[in-house]
């Protein structure tokens, strides 16, 4: 990012939180959920592109590109991460007994409720509409009532919240680093593939994830519960004799 962008990036403030009495009363009615609004504050993003800034023309160009090339196969693969969840994205990746304990699913149940309600007040203060919404001649191969994809775009929720699954994972199993990354590198780019999400849409995305899970390790339950899960993990068989 550029010294100008990084000057505009700035600390999400608590205004953006207005109402934090009642949002705090919906957070709260969720189990698992780690981060107050004050962490959440902490969070870096830069605004999103100005309609019809060169980024702006370059993210459309980027979506006719792809609405040009696209394959079924692509289109297909995107629909089958509709909602994001960890299943959905990391299902054939984890390293969790099968099924996934309940204890794990009601962890990272939180993490992705946690995860989802900052996505979206971060969207309402953008109000970046959906590339589909702007530009009549982009048309979106999954179906925007499928996994209710809403009108706002900026950042991307399935960028954000597949990445902070994978530095989740990460932690848990740093061998399979590279692996998980590129993993949530793929979900992240099926969305401008299918004409869901602009490509700016999804790097504000990573970079949320980024900020955001450095909030989830300051958080003490977050921690107690990464040892809980860290208990969960497949063990690896134990090495042949010699």
């Amino acid at each position: 990012m550029s010294g100008k962008k990084l000057a505009l990036a700035f600390i999400l403030s608590v205004s953006l939180f207005a109402g934090a009495g009642s949002g705090q009363a919906k957070q709260n009615k969720h189990s698992g959920h780690y981060l107050t609004p004050g962490a959440r504050s902490a969070a870096l993003i830069a605004p999103a592109p100005a309609d019809g800034s060169e980024t702006d023309k370059a993210d459309l160009a980027a979506l006719h590109e792809w609405q040009n090339k696209r394959t079924r196969e692509e289109c297909d693969r995107a629909k089958t991460e509709t909602s994001a969840s960890y299943e959905e994205v990391f299902g054939a990746l984890s390293p969790f007994p099968k099924p996934l304990p309940e204890k794990a699913a009601a962890i990272l149940a939180g993490i992705k409720a946690d995860t989802d309600d900052t996505v979206e007040m971060i969207k309402s203060r953008f109000n970046r509409q959906r590339p589909f919404k702007r530009d009549p001649a982009l048309t979106p191969c999954i179906d925007p009532g499928l996994g209710k994809i809403g009108p706002l775009a900026y950042p991307s929720g399935h960028a954000t919240i597949s990445r902070v699954f994978a530095l989740l994972l990460s932690d848990l199993v740093p061998g399979k680093k590279a692996v998980f990354m590129a993993k949530a590198d793929e979900t992240a780019l099926n969305r401008v593939i299918a004409g869901v999400h602009h490509p700016s849409d999804i790097e504000a995305g990573k970079r949320l994830a980024d900020s955001l899970y450095s909030q989830f390790l300051k958080a003490p339950a977050f921690k107690k519960d990464l040892k809980k899960l860290r208990a969960l993990l497949l063990k690896e068989p134990a090495a042949a004799p010699n």
